[in-house]
C-alpha cells in the first residue's frame, strides 16, 4: 500500500480547491431546507393574533381579548396552554423526527432525509390549511413538526461536507439566511391575508407552507450526495469524482484520503450515541448541548413565534401588530446577510460575542421601555406614536444582533466541529435539544408574560450575559479549519487539550 505521509502535530492543512458554481448553487438549492423551518416560526404568531383563527379553534381566548377593557392586565390577555400547544407542539414532533432521522442520514444519505422531510412538511401544511378542527391543527402541526426535525438534522451537515473550508462559514450560512427568508415572508403574507374580508386569511397562511415544502423536495432530487456521505455507504469512486467536481480540481488526493480516514473510524464506531459519552468527545457534546440551549435562551424565538402577539400585548392593533412583526423580519433578513459576508473575515468567536453583548444591552432596554409604560400592572393607556416606534427600534436592533450572531452561527457551528464517525448522532443531539428548548420556551411564553412581565426580558439577558462568557471561555475560533481536521483546534485549547489528545507525530504509515 502505498506511503500516506502525515502532517506534524497540531499542523493545519490546506486543501486544493476554490469555490465553484457547482458548490454554490449546490448549497443555496440545500438551504431551501431552512425555507420550511423560517415559514412555520413566522406564520405560527401571525395566524394566532388573527381574530377568525381565534374565535374558530380557541374561542375563550378570542372572548378575553375582545371583551379586555384598557384598564385591565395586557399581560396576560393572551395566556392560554391551548394556544401555545397550536405553536409549541410541531417542536416535539420535530425531537422525535432529529433522532430517527439520524439513522436515516447515515445509512441513507443527506438527501433522503431531505426529501423526507420536505414530504412530511406537505401534508402537514395541506392538513392545517383545510383544517376545520382542532384535532387537525395538532396532527398538522405534529407532521409539520416532522418535516422540520428531519431538514435540520440533515441539511447543515450535508452544506458543511460540501463547502471549500474557506467558505465554509458564509455558505452554511445560507441555510439561517433560507430561515430568515422564510419568517419574512410568512410575516408579508400574514398581513397580506389578515385583511381579506371573508375571514380565510389564516387558511392561505397556513396552507402556502406547500410552497417551501415542493421546494426543498425538488431540490433534494436534483442534489448530489456529499462525498463523505458517499464514501459512508461504501462509494468510494462515485465520491472522489464528486470531490473533483465540487472542489474544480483533479488535485484532491490528500483530503479524499483524509475522508477516507474518517470513514473509517466512523465504521469502526458501532453505536455512535454512546460514543458520544467518550471522553475524548466531551467539546463536541459540550457545545452540541451548549449552543442549542443558550440560542432558545436568548429569547428570539419569543420575538420569532409571537412577535404579532408581543405587538398586540402591548398597545399595537392588529394591523400595526402585523407589520410591525414584518419591520422585524426584514431587519432579521439584512443583518444576517451581513453575517454571510463576515464570518469568514472576522470568524465565529468575535460574531458570537459581539452579537450577545448588542443583545444584552437592548433587552435591558426593552425591558425599561416596557416597564415604565405598562409598569406592573399591564395598563398601557393610550400609546404614542413615538414610543410604539421606539419599542420597535429596540427590538430591530436586538433581533439584528441575533441575526448576524447567535442565529446562524447556532447552526453553523455545531455543523462543522462534529468528526463522521459522530457526526448524525452529534447533530440530531444538537437538533433535539433545539426543539427541546423551542418547544418549553414557545409553551410557557404566554404565561411566563403574565406572570413575569416585563421582567421576563430581563430573565433573557441573564442568559444571554452568561452564554456571551461561555463562549469567550471555552469556543476556539474554527474560521478557515478543514472540518476533517477540526481536532487540531481542541488540541490547542488550554482548556479542552486535557480532554482532545494530539496523535503521535509519524512520519509514515502504511
Amino acid at each position: 500500500m502505498p506511503g500516506v505521509i502525515m502532517t506534524n502535530v497540531g499542523e493545519e492543512k490546506e486543501y486544493p480547491g476554490k469555490l465553484t458554481m457547482r458548490v454554490f448553487t449546490t448549497c443555496v438549492v440545500a438551504a431551501f431546507g431552512g425555507l420550511i423551518f423560517g415559514y412555520d416560526l413566522g406564520i405560527s404568531g401571525g395566524v394566532t393574533s388573527m381574530d377568525p383563527f381565534l374565535k374558530k379553534f380557541f374561542p375563550d381566548v378570542y372572548e378575553k381579548e375582545s371583551n379586555m377593557e384598557a384598564s385591565d392586565n395586557q399581560y396576560c390577555k393572551f395566556d392560554s396552554q391551548k394556544l401555545t400547544l397550536f405553536t409549541s407542539s410541531l417542536y416535539l414532533a420535530a425531537l422525535v423526527a432529529s433522532i430517527c432521522a439520524s439513522t436515516v442520514t447515515r445509512k441513507c444519505g443527506r438527501r433522503v432525509t431531505m426529501l423526507l422531510g420536505g414530504l412530511l412538511f406537505l401534508v402537514g401544511a395541506g392538513l392545517n390549511g383545510f383544517a376545520s378542527k382542532l384535532w387537525m391543527l395538532i396532527v398538522g402541526r405534529l407532521l409539520l413538526g416532522f418535516g422540520i426535525g428531519c431538514a435540520n438534522q440533515s441539511v447543515p451537515i450535508y452544506m458543511a461536507e460540501v463547502a471549500p473550508y474557506k467558505y465554509r462559514g458564509a455558505l452554511n450560512m445560507m441555510f439561517q439566511m433560507a430561515i430568515t427568508i422564510g419568517i419574512f415572508v410568512a410575516n408579508v403574507l400574514n398581513y397580506v391575508f389578515a385583511k381579506m374580508e371573508n375571514g380565510q386569511g389564516w387558511r392561505y397562511s397556513l396552507g402556502f407552507a406547500a410552497v417551501p415544502a415542493v421546494l426543498i423536495m425538488i431540490g433534494a432530487l436534483f442534489l448530489p450526495d456529499s462525498p463523505s456521505s458517499l464514501i459512508e455507504r461504501g462509494q468510494d469512486d462515485k465520491a472522489k469524482e464528486e470531490l473533483i467536481k465540487i472542489r474544480g480540481t483533479t488535485d484532491v488526493e490528500e483530503e479524499f484520503r483524509d475522508l477516507i480516514a474518517a470513514s473509517e473510524a466512523s465504521k469502526a464506531v458501532k453505536h455512535p450515541w454512546a460514543s458520544l459519552l467518550k471522553r475524548q468527545y466531551r467539546p463536541q457534546l459540550t457545545f452540541a448541548i451548549g449552543i442549542p440551549f443558550f440560542q432558545q435562551l436568548t429569547g428570539m424565538n419569543v420575538i420569532t413565534f409571537y412577535a404579532p402577539v408581543l405587538f398586540k400585548t402591548i398597545g399595537f392593533g392588529a394591523t400595526a401588530s402585523l407589520m410591525s412583526a414584518m419591520i422585524t423580519g426584514a431587519c432579521n433578513l439584512l443583518a444576517t446577510g451581513i453575517s454571510i459576508s463576515t464570518v469568514d473575515k472576522f470568524g465565529r468567536r468575535t460574531l458570537f460575542m459581539e452579537g450577545g453583548i448588542q443583545m444584552f444591552i437592548s433587552q435591558v432596554l426593552i425591558a425599561l421601555a416596557i416597564a415604565l409604560k405598562f409598569g406592573v400592572n399591564g395598563d398601557p393607556g393610550v400609546l404614542p406614536k413615538w414610543y410604539a416606534i421606539t419599542v420597535v427600534v429596540m427590538i430591530c436592533i436586538y433581533v439584528a444582533g441575533f441575526a448576524w450572531s447567535w442565529g446562524p452561527l447556532g447552526w453553523l457551528v455545531p455543523s462543522e466541529i462534529f468528526p463522521l464517525e459522530v457526526r448524525s448522532a452529534a447533530q440530531s443531539l444538537n437538533v433535539s435539544v433545539n426543539m427541546i428548548f423551542t418547544f418549553f420556551i414557545a409553551q410557557v411564553f404566554t404565561t411566563m408574560l403574565c406572570h413575569m412581565k416585563f421582567g421576563l426580558f430581563i430573565f433573557f439577558a441573564f442568559f444571554v450575559f452568561v452564554m456571551t462568557i461561555f463562549i469567550y471561555k471555552l469556543l476556539p475560533e474554527t474560521k478557515g479549519v478543514p472540518i476533517e481536521e477540526m481536532s487540531v483546534v481542541w488540541q490547542k485549547h488550554p482548556y479542552w487539550k486535557k480532554f482532545v489528545k494530539a496523535a503521535p507525530a509519524e512520519d509514515s504509515v502504511c
